[in-house]
């Protein structure tokens, strides 16, 4: 008896699901956002959380702390969002203030000529997708070859292992691409 009814109450929980209620159990759920997942590259091993952060930094404002490997989107009356990166390897870091220049979302990539010559293994284009180095999204900064973007794995968040640019698993940069636009200032400490 129990058998007879649980087919038709599973197929209903899927159905539930794939309606809307996939962010919730960490499926895919068909419109490219999710807070449990879905993206590809699991969650942070460094979870986002909102911190005391005071600062003379405007509200909006992105602030990169290469040393501690975090971003903090700077919220106002003394508070940030903290997220945690993956930052650049040895010879890499850099720090300066720049704007975001561009968003793109399933960016294709296009390794620098660079990155290349220190990796001619490399593809010389890979279109956006799941299996693409820069995730789900990307913000780029200013005119310079570095961006903040996604990443598919999460292990490499909190190290030092990018050519410069500043990795997210793909929840956290979605969340933040969705917080901020195009002139959003940028801050990073090299410290």
């Amino acid at each position: 008896m129990n058998r007879f009814f649980a087919a038709p109450i599973a197929a209903i929980a899927i159905l539930t699901i794939g309606a809307g209620g996939a962010s919730a159990a960490g499926m895919f759920d068909f419109t490219g956002t999710s807070s449990t997942g879905y993206l590809g590259g699991g969650a942070s091993p460094i979870p986002r959380s909102t911190v005391m952060y005071p600062t003379n930094y405007a509200p909006g404002t992105i602030v990169i702390n290469t040393g501690e490997r975090r971003l903090y989107l700077v919220l106002g009356g003394g508070q940030a969002l903290r997220y945690g990166i993956g930052v650049g390897r040895d010879g890499f870091r850099w720090g300066g203030v720049h704007r975001i220049s561009a968003k793109k979302e399933w960016p294709d990539w296009t390794p620098p000529s660079q990155m290349l010559a220190r990796r001619p293994d490399l593809p010389r284009h890979m279109r956006g997708g799941i299996e693409n180095p820069l995730g789900a999204r990307a913000m780029y900064l200013g005119s310079t070859l570095y961006r903040i973007h996604g990443s598919n794995e999460p292990e490499t968040i909190g190290q030092a292992v990018s050519s410069g640019c500043f990795r997210m698993t793909n929840d956290d940069v979605t969340d933040l691409y969705g917080r901020v636009s195009v002139g959003t200032t940028v801050v990073v400490l090299n410290n």
